[in-house]
């Protein structure tokens, strides 16, 4: 009697996890995803399209690809996770499942800043990121500002990418009138998770391009031309680019999955939930780390955390293979414009702090980064 896989959401972790599934279960064992949207949108990609050194189609592909795989697809907003029951209501439907993993990543809420979202622009988007562009095209101000509107978020490295970006982007398209790229973070040092070496090479990096960066800036309200933090003081701006707040996806929190965290807790090495054959990945966790702050928020934890689960659900059920276990590795890619990167990677597990190192920009790096790109969607799509 063949058994249901059912994951929620097709992002870096429920695609790889349902891909290594299908790959792993016998063809009795039916493999299922529920996602909303349409087109899988790399997300790495969106800062070279901010600057216009992509397009849409560079880094979009069809979900519906995945049917190729032997993978069956349900198109639709969850209405209802039941993970006592191991069932999900979505698309005017009722699944039901004999393992489920919930890989719905976090929501985006620039309204918990009042005027964020209507002075500012998200740069956590495709739609965003193309609203960004348009704006550079048509800039014609002196200052852009990137803000971080909370101190934790996906993608740690992305804004500081991303002033780095619009400052090579500014200075060769804007030769005549000089224009001052500017970081306000919630956040005490860049990346802060990867610790104060880390975070003092990308600062070093920032300061060498002249871009102005101040930290420890919680923002409360925004205004036309505005920001306004929560020691009294503001600043201007021409243009804002903003980091939103993150949530846990309100479906996922009125499960129970929860916990005070505000995000799913899992174990560590098996990403197991409190509820039996109920995993979590990626973005939607919360992974408390020994030196008091959680995980973050990546793809590539996301990508290794996927491959574990279903590597387990498939031992579970088959019998074969190993039992596997996610020992906390990451690595990514520090854009910092004029077609250099540098490279990040590490044990993100390890004890007191995660032991982490950053590589100086470099031509290769970079290249590293398109290669993968096109890797990823070739392998997955």
């Amino acid at each position: 009697m063949g058994k249901t896989a059912l994951i929620l959401g097709a992002g870096v972790g429920g695609i790889v996890a349902a891909e290594t599934l299908r790959k792993l279960l016998p063809a009795e064992h039916r493999v299922i995803v529920v996602e909303r949207e349409p087109n899988h949108v790399f997300a790495p990609s969106l800062l070279w399209h901010i600057v216009g050194a992509n397009k849409r189609a560079d880094f979009t592909r069809p979900i519906s690809a995945l049917a190729a795989k032997g993978i069956e697809l349900v198109t639709g907003e969850i209405e209802h996770i039941d993970p006592e029951a191991l069932s999900v209501k979505a698309a005017g439907q009722v699944l039901r499942g004999d393992s489920l993993v919930i890989a719905l990543g976090a929501d985006y809420a620039p309204e918990a800043v009042p005027g964020l979202a209507k002075y500012g622009i998200n740069l956590y988007t495709l739609a965003g990121a193309e609203t960004i562009r348009a704006a550079l095209e048509s800039f014609r101000g002196n200052r852009i500002v990137v803000l971080t509107a909370a101190p934790a978020y996906k993608c740690p490295a992305a804004p500081y990418e991303a002033a780095m970006l619009v400052d090579a982007w500014c200075k060769k398209r804007r030769t005549g009138n000089a224009v001052e790229v500017a970081i306000y973070a919630a956040e005490p040092q860049p990346m802060p998770v990867a610790g104060p070496a880390v975070g003092g090479q990308l600062k070093m990096m920032l300061e060498r391009k002249g871009i102005a960066y101040f930290p420890s800036h919680q923002v409360t309200e925004v205004e036309a031309g505005r920001l306004h933090f929560s020691d009294g003081k503001s600043t201007g701006f021409g243009l804002l680019i903003y980091v939103p707040p993150h949530r846990v996806p309100a479906v996922v929190k009125e499960s129970g999955l929860t916990t005070e965290s505000g995000w799913v807790s899992v174990d560590r090495g098996t990403l197991e939930t409190k509820f039996p054959n109920v995993y979590a990945i990626g973005d939607v966790t919360a992974i408390p780390l020994k030196m008091g702050k959680p995980l973050p928020k990546a793809g590539v934890f996301a990508h290794g955390q996927a491959e574990v689960v279903a590597r387990n659900v498939a031992r579970a059920w088959t019998g074969k293979g190993e039992a596997a276990r996610f020992d906390g590795h990451g690595m990514c890619f520090v854009e910092v414009g004029g077609g250099m990167a540098g490279f990040g990677s590490g044990n993100f597990y390890a004890e007191p702090t995660p032991a982490v190192r950053l590589r100086m920009p470099s031509p290769l790096w970079h290249l590293g980064k398109i290669l993968y790109e096109k890797y990823w969607l070739w392998s997955r799509f």
